[in-house]
């Protein structure tokens, strides 16, 4: 069994906690179907993570079914969870870690409306204030890449980097999003969806209005370093 010091312990269990409770924010905002989707968050001043376990109910998560894992998407043996196979898209979580560090917190959603823009492997255009607000941009589309492997994770990586946008739409799959923790990423995934939602809305009664570049650089910069109280309040 591997044994890590007691800073590191203890920064995994209020991960666990954190990572189990978040999932019912999926639930809470209609983002999954089932067992589907996922949260995961970087256990800090380690190269671990935890994700949920695969196939399970949402109903049945708790932080003592929670799976750690190393940056390599292997579960650690013997740590608490152990017995359970993680989430298929472990291997995507892993990889989105080991290449950007700055990410603390990765969220995969089927969410309804963003799902449907990634069917037709088309980009949410940036044409509400929300979403310069947010996103600075428009959600782009990354690659078609099939599950099981880390091909998500290299196609969500190649999409982001250098993009100021938290979430990316996986074509024919649906969103990814990231953030400097768990709960960060899960804010851009409910936040992704509802911009999806009301820009499809808006397309059906007409051609949407672009809002322009230095707009959007300075909603993005205002929301991004102004608004709320704090980094964590803002987000």
């Amino acid at each position: 069994m591997t044994e890590f010091d007691s800073a590191v312990s203890e920064a995994i269990a209020r991960l666990r906690a954190d990572v189990a409770a978040l999932h019912s924010e999926l639930v809470r905002y209609g983002l999954i179907v089932w067992t589907g989707g996922n949260v995961s968050g970087r256990v800090p001043g380690a190269d671990l993570f935890v994700i949920k376990p695969s196939g399970v109910s949402y109903d049945d998560l708790a932080p003592e079914n929670m799976i750690l894992c190393d940056l390599d998407g292997n579960v650690i043996p013997g740590s608490e969870g152990s017995e359970r196979s993680p989430s298929s898209d472990t291997a995507a979580h892993a990889y989105v870690y080991r290449h950007m560090p700055e990410v603390g917190g990765v969220v995969h959603t089927h969410s309804t409306y963003a799902v449907a823009w990634a069917a037709r492997g088309e980009e949410i255009p940036c044409v509400i204030t929300a979403m310069a607000d947010e996103f600075g941009g428009p959600i782009p589309v990354g690659p078609f890449a099939i599950i099981g492997d880390d091909s998500i994770g290299r196609g969500i990586v190649e999409t982001l980097r250098g993009h100021r946008s938290r979430g990316v739409l996986m074509q024919n799959h649906g969103p990814f999003t990231i953030g400097s923790s768990a709960k960060d990423a899960v804010k851009a995934a409910v936040m992704l969806e509802d911009v999806a939602r009301t820009v499809h809305i808006a397309k059906q009664a007409g051609p949407v209005i672009p809002i322009p570049q230095e707009a959007i650089d300075s909603l993005y910069n205002r929301y991004q370093n102004v608004y709320g109280q704090s980094t964590d309040d803002r987000r």
